[in-house]
């Protein structure tokens, strides 16, 4: 048995809209399965609580770039 859908609208930028269809073509899919699978996998970012890894670069570039300053704030 198939899972229950709901229609919706919205609107997104042509050029967006014009790469998912090119992954769909290309991956012989339907469209509407594709914009399926992204929502999920950003829904799962969202909930995930992971730190993207350019944040965690960014910050672990900071702490050694401040560690003696926050040695001596330690103090």
């Amino acid at each position: 048995m198939a899972a229950a859908r709901q229609k919706f609208s919205s609107q997104a930028p042509p050029e967006i809209l014009d790469e998912m269809r090119e992954i769909a073509r290309r991956e012989g899919r339907q469209f509407q399965t594709v914009l399926e699978e992204a929502m999920r996998h950003y829904i799962e970012d969202k909930n995930s609580g992971n730190i993207r890894p350019e944040v965690m670069h960014h910050f672990q570039a900071s702490v050694d770039r401040n560690e003696r300053l926050y040695d001596l704030l330690a103090q």
